[in-house]
């Protein structure tokens, strides 16, 4: 049998190339308003040809538009993609095939010289430079280690003293417990565990009281005894019933107590003692975190007119952008060198392809959150209970674009609706069928679960299973195991948690 000799097979395919311009396109797609706002100023430190503009008087291009207005989209939806960015290709392709061309940038620059300050992106209230930031006006934080630095350099009694301090300081950790144990600390201090057990026992006399301590036990045991409180029924349960506390066993901690006390303890009494404890600081430290706050910024806003809802992107903050008037009368001066004008071309198709990007981005996420509450239209006249379930594909198919689209524009984006501010990707939720009718989107079962577990008895708190039966009552067909899930992502805790000793 002769065998296949090599040869050559000519084969036409079609693939997408992802361009660099294509990849950046689809990168600001994804971006929230923040991320955004800090590409674009990132953007005109590399590109000499951006420039900011102050904003504009004119309003025009920033009207609210209704849910229904059928005049928003000029242009027909984009075509269906493959998944790898194939659809923006299609909205923004027509740009790169105009930016590829050989274009006469000088003619292309004259309609913008008679008007140097013509915005190209969308608007905003201010620019950066004008406005110091609010952290300009707020005092430094003080941190805990530098609190207790402070206090520690007066309560010091040598050199030595102070040095073993500094290290019990270092080693606490944002609540304000100690994170190493005596045996480390003293190697590191090159001293006997005897010594730094003084040094350790100096330190939490400091502010705040709890400070440096080893577990929760001897924290609030520090906070009682700085209170006077040794003695107390609130020092014996700390001392020695904590785990009666936890298990909220309030008879087997009565019990306790009076062995212990040898005497009749009465409920009032422990419940007393209870109430002193739920009034100590568990976490002293954490009040003196230098965290900052993460704050949601908002991507859309809508807000109801009248009988309609309308969307308005969040342009505050977006630098507005034009073409430098000094670097536009360098491309066109006929003095300039071969190399000047071919920079700054490239500068120049770079900054155009940037603004219609973002442009197209824009009304792009115009578009998704038009389609996501044409489906979710009761969710905002109605509430949570009334949120349907929805998945990316019928968004995508409704739009024409691929469900990869929409998980970029909908992922770390934020909406200010009526009801609230919630993540784009919150109204796509999965389906909970019903005995008889349409189904549930699951976020609203968690809404009912919520609800049900905040009107019970905390004295006598519903099981998993007796939320089941009552959320079958109400037509609603749902596995325990499925209640035990939305219970733990609502941070709820199981019944025996949830009671309340009393």
């Amino acid at each position: 049998m002769a065998m296949a000799g090599i040869s050559l097979i000519q084969k036409q395919t079609q693939t997408m190339v992802m361009t660099p311009q294509l990849q950046h396109a689809i990168k600001l797609l994804q971006m929230n308003h923040v991320e955004l706002t800090e590409e674009i100023m990132n953007e005109m430190m590399t590109n000499p040809i951006l420039e900011l503009t102050p904003p504009a008087n004119s309003q025009e291009g920033e009207a609210e538009n209704s849910l229904d207005d059928p005049d928003y989209d000029q242009t027909p939806p984009a075509k269906a993609g493959n998944g790898d960015g194939a659809e923006f290709a299609d909205q923004v392709g027509t740009t790169e095939e105009k930016i590829r061309e050989d274009i006469d940038w000088e003619n292309y620059l004259e309609e913008y010289s008679s008007a140097p300050s013509t915005t190209l992106a969308m608007g905003s209230h201010e620019t950066p430079e004008e406005t110091p930031g609010f952290e300009t006006y707020t005092a430094a934080k003080t941190s805990l280690s530098e609190l207790l630095i402070s206090q520690w350099t007066f309560a010091a009694k040598d050199k030595a003293d102070y040095a073993r301090g500094e290290i019990v300081i270092g080693n606490l950790n944002e609540n304000g417990y100690l994170a190493a144990t005596i045996h480390e600390l003293a190697d590191q201090a090159k001293c006997r565990s005897r010594e730094m057990l003084q040094t350790l026992s100096r330190v939490q006399e400091l502010d705040p009281a709890g400070i440096a301590a080893r577990d929760l036990r001897e924290c609030l045991l520090l906070q009682l005894e700085r209170l006077g409180l040794q003695g107390s029924l609130a020092h014996d349960i700390t001392k020695s019933h904590l785990a009666l506390v936890e298990k909220k066993d309030l008879q087997g901690l009565r019990k306790a107590l009076e062995t212990q006390k040898k005497r009749a303890v009465t409920k009032e009494e422990v419940m007393a003692a209870l109430g002193t404890l739920k009034n100590l600081d568990p976490s002293p430290g954490l009040a003196y975190s230098t965290t900052d706050p993460v704050y949601v910024t908002p991507d859309v806003y809508i807000t109801k007119v009248g009988d309609e809802y309308a969307i308005k992107l969040n342009e505050d903050g977006m630098p507005r952008l034009r073409f430098s008037s000094a670097y536009r009368h360098l491309l066109q001066d006929k003095n300039s060198t071969p190399e000047t004008k071919k920079y700054l071309s490239e500068k120049l198709k770079g900054a155009t392809f940037l603004i219609k990007s973002i442009h197209q981005r824009q009304k792009t996420i115009y578009r998704v959150t038009e389609c996501i509450f044409k489906f979710q239209r009761d969710f905002l006249d109605l509430g949570v209970e009334y949120l349907k379930p929805l998945v990316l594909r019928d968004v995508a198919e409704e739009l024409g674009f691929h469900e990869s689209t929409i998980s970029r524009v909908t992922t770390n984006k934020y909406v200010d609706t009526p009801r609230g501010i919630f993540e784009l990707k919150y109204f796509f939720d999965s389906p909970i069928t019903r005995f008889v009718g349409d189904s549930l989107s699951s976020e609203s079962v968690k809404n009912r679960i919520k609800q049900i577990i905040n009107s019970e008895d905390p004295q006598k708190p519903l099981s998993d299973q007796k939320i089941v039966e009552i959320l079958r009552g109400a037509n609603i067909k749902i596995a325990r195991r499925t209640v035990a899930k939305y219970r733990e992502i609502l941070h709820l805790g199981s019944s025996s948690e949830r009671k309340t000793m009393g």
